[in-house]
């Protein structure tokens, strides 16, 4: 196909440029009947929202834009089909999920999952068949599993439907998929990987081989994060016999809004346009800026840029480098000071921090400006740092992280319950999901028995900064238990 098309970009400039009008939503008409002051906001926004169908397209959407614009990005990266969604990966993994094992059988999946895996075990019903991560207990960090692991699950759980794992995780270290979907297919089960971080992985020799060049079934990416899409854009591609890419498109049917937003949708065409002719050069760039702060970080006083920590036979198999992870614990901060401290006096806000990490993520956006911004921010940061207040943050065992599982998470979260002070959950099946986001990994389950450690760390987590949204009560006062 012509890759310099961008169909669903083209149709929405010719709407505007034929004089069409519909009496359909949206009821704002492209933005005549909104409010002067909605309008000074977001502008031409407005004028691009239209219907998609009938609206960018006939009603019965003869003239094959979205159809067309996924076939291109399908072929762009070498896969067989892709879907478009404008609910996030959150939904298009929720759609793979049901499609491998909405019947029965269960999933093979990471403990490292993102919440929306567990919202998406809740959903279906599906029987979760954890792994436990591979965890770096003097850095208070995991890796994603090994091949090792895989092949131990399948051996205890041979009745899986398939198998999940999140690769990159939100800090840019990747697991050896091509391995693990090898060990997938022996037994002829397909292996989902929830790529969301690695939309850009396709697009540059130096960065770690994608998912569906390692040989997985689904592979599920989040424009919005990597690449350069509207917050909600997400693609989920799919190769192989082992999918069944009618049943897919149900369960993704099943999830999908009726409403789909023709923006997301042009932002993802037109991003596929511009990393095909572009790519190359501009991923060459931004892997660059990533390196000049990662060098100029590396020289801070108690900053260690990790790099080989991630790597190595008991960790990580590749690391993105486009993602620069900064161990701070030396300084005696907490990432959560840094980020804060960050964003009131320098305008800069940084996309993940925790206990003693945090990550700049860079982008093909970024440029030497940007780049020296954050090296002066975090230089000033160091400067004015004299005697930081020492975090109380009980940081568990990565054994007593791994709770035990009672109950499915989804009648856990369905079934009786109650709430109860957090000091008394401990021995409690827990009814709800806690996470500290980001990154978004949940630390208890619902369907799992919580214990004291997790309490402890997430008590004194919160005290420290920690962003903990998921439980009816943010506070972490009560935690709501199987009754």
């Amino acid at each position: 196909m012509d890759q310099s098309h961008a169909p669903i970009l083209d149709t929405l400039a010719a709407y505007h440029r034929l004089g069409r009008y519909g009496f359909t939503p949206p009821g704002h008409r492209q933005g005549r009947g909104a409010d002067p002051r909605v309008q000074a906001v977001l502008g031409d926004a407005l004028r691009w929202d239209v219907l998609a169908a009938p609206g960018l397209d006939d009603r019965l959407a003869r003239g094959g834009y979205l159809r067309d614009a996924e076939t291109l990005i399908a072929e762009a990266v070498g896969a067989e089909h892709a879907f478009f969604s404008t609910c996030g990966s959150s939904l298009s993994v929720k759609a793979a999920m049901l499609a491998v094992a909405g019947g029965d059988g269960g999933l093979i999946l990471g403990r490292d999952s993102h919440k929306s895996i567990v919202a998406g075990l809740v959903f279906s019903g599906v029987e979760p068949h954890w792994i436990a991560p591979c965890w770096d207990a003097d850095r208070h960090f995991s890796h994603p599993p090994s091949p090792d692991q895989v092949r131990d699950a399948w051996e205890r759980h041979p009745e899986a439907s398939g198998a999940l794992i999140v690769s990159p995780s939100p800090y840019g270290t990747c697991a050896d998929l091509a391995a693990i979907a090898g060990i997938c297919h022996e037994r002829g089960k397909p292996l989902i990987v929830d790529e969301a971080w690695g939309a850009h992985l396709p697009f540059h020799p130096d960065l770690p081989t994608w998912a569906m060049d390692a040989g997985a079934d689904v592979c599920v990416v989040s424009v919005h994060k990597m690449g350069a899409g509207f917050e909600q854009g997400s693609v989920f591609h799919v190769q192989g016999d082992l999918i069944d890419r009618a049943r897919l498109k149900l369960c993704a049917d099943l999830l999908m809004t009726t409403s789909p937003n023709v923006l997301l949708y042009a932002a993802l065409d037109g991003w596929r346009r511009q990393m095909v002719q572009h790519g190359r050069g501009l991923l060459d760039a931004a892997l660059a800026h990533a390196d000049r702060a990662r060098s100029a970080l590396g020289e801070l006083p108690g900053v260690t840029v990790m790099e080989k920590e991630l790597l190595g036979m008991q960790a990580s198999h590749d690391l993105d480098r486009m993602q620069v992870l900064l161990d701070v614990s030396d300084t005696g901060a907490t990432g959560y000071e840094i980020a804060d401290w960050m964003r009131e006096h320098r305008r800069i806000d940084l996309g993940l921090s925790d206990h003693r990490r945090i990550l700049a993520t860079f982008s093909t956006a970024d440029d030497r400006s940007s780049t020296e911004a954050l090296i002066d921010g975090l230089t000033a940061w160091c400067e004015q740092l004299k005697d930081p207040v020492p975090h109380h943050i009980r940081l568990p065992d990565p054994g007593e992280l791994q709770l035990e599982s009672v109950l499915r998470p989804r009648d856990a979260f369905f079934g009786p319950c109650e709430s109860v002070p957090i000091e008394h959950a401990p021995g409690r099946i827990a009814a709800e999901q806690v996470t500290p986001y980001p990154p978004g990994i949940p630390v208890i389950v619902p369907g799992e028995r919580i214990d004291a450690a997790v309490v402890d760390y997430l008590r004194t987590g919160v005290e420290a900064g920690m962003n903990v949204p998921d439980p009816a009560d943010s506070t972490l006062k009560t935690l709501r238990v199987v009754a």
